[in-house]
């Protein structure tokens, strides 16, 4: 059965180990409520972190690992660089604005927030020049298509390491999902309970109440076990426990492929096009 634990990760291409389950902090407010969803998912035992620079919550995110008595290297620690940031000398100036306020050494990802093909080449040559220094050890992008992916490629020397996209049930986008896997290009998921749109679908509660879980582990269990990445974010404790409890049982081939014909193209966020122009 894989993965078996909350601490199993995959091998990036750029060498990093990334845990397969990690904590997202999108619209956490900065301040205690951050800081103690982080606090509560590393003493549960998380140890993957995602924030960004456009989340406002870096410095909340810093605080927390601090306080936490784990050690840096047991951590990943993901951010990001927001729209109004890219472009070569914004980028160099945006991540040092996000170590400072994490107050880390390094980032164990840093990524595009948002493809912006007019950036795109300066944008990432100055993401290869952070990852060249050390202080980010692999980076990648979010929310890039194969189109953009694509034109990313062309001009690379270094290659994302990291796609990070929605991702659920309902929007499973299989020509990226075989495009990364050609490229080498780790798939991770937001929003992979859909903000919990999975419970008011009739064939995963079906798969949950078999295995007595809940809808969103069942959507959970069946992201990781098709090694994709994800980043369920709760500041409750009882959906922080619930979240990472998916490791005692296992999706058959049978339910893995009913959880994959629900794809219907549904988006929950932004198509990334929206930000293109």
């Amino acid at each position: 059965m894989y993965p078996e634990t909350i601490t199993d990760a995959v091998t990036l291409s750029s060498g990093t180990r990334m845990p397969l389950l990690g904590v997202g902090t999108f619209r956490s407010t900065p301040g205690q409520e951050t800081a103690s969803e982080v606090r509560m998912a590393l003493e549960i035992g998380y140890r993957s972190i995602d924030t960004a620079s456009m989340y406002d919550n870096e410095k909340s995110v810093g605080e927390a690992i601090r306080s936490s008595g784990v050690p840096r290297e047991d951590l990943f620690v993901a951010t990001k660089v927001w729209n109004d940031e890219q472009g070569y000398e914004e980028t160099l100036s945006a991540f040092e604005r996000s170590l400072e306020r994490l107050g880390l050494d390094y980032i164990d990802l840093y990524l595009v927030h948002w493809p912006l093909p007019r950036f795109m080449a300066r944008t990432w040559q100055a993401m290869e020049q952070i990852h060249a220094s050390g202080r980010a050890r692999a980076i990648g992008v979010c929310n890039h298509l194969v189109p953009h992916l694509e034109s990313l490629l062309a001009i690379a020397e270094v290659p994302p390491a990291v796609d990070q996209v929605e991702f659920h049930p309902r929007l499973q986008q299989p020509a990226l999902q075989e495009f990364c896997a050609q490229h080498h290009i780790q798939l991770e998921a937001w929003a992979p309970i859909m903000r919990g749109g999975v419970f008011h679908i009739p064939e995963i509660v079906e798969i949950a109440e078999r295995h007595g879980k809940s809808a969103a582990q069942v959507a959970l269990r069946w992201i990781l076990q098709k090694r994709i990445v994800t980043i369920p974010k709760s500041v409750h404790e009882e959906r922080l426990r619930e979240n990472a409890d998916v490791f005692d049982f296992e999706l058959t081939p049978a339910e893995m492929d009913v959880m994959d014909g629900l794809d219907s193209g549904q988006r929950i966020g932004r198509h990334p096009d929206s930000f293109s122009a």
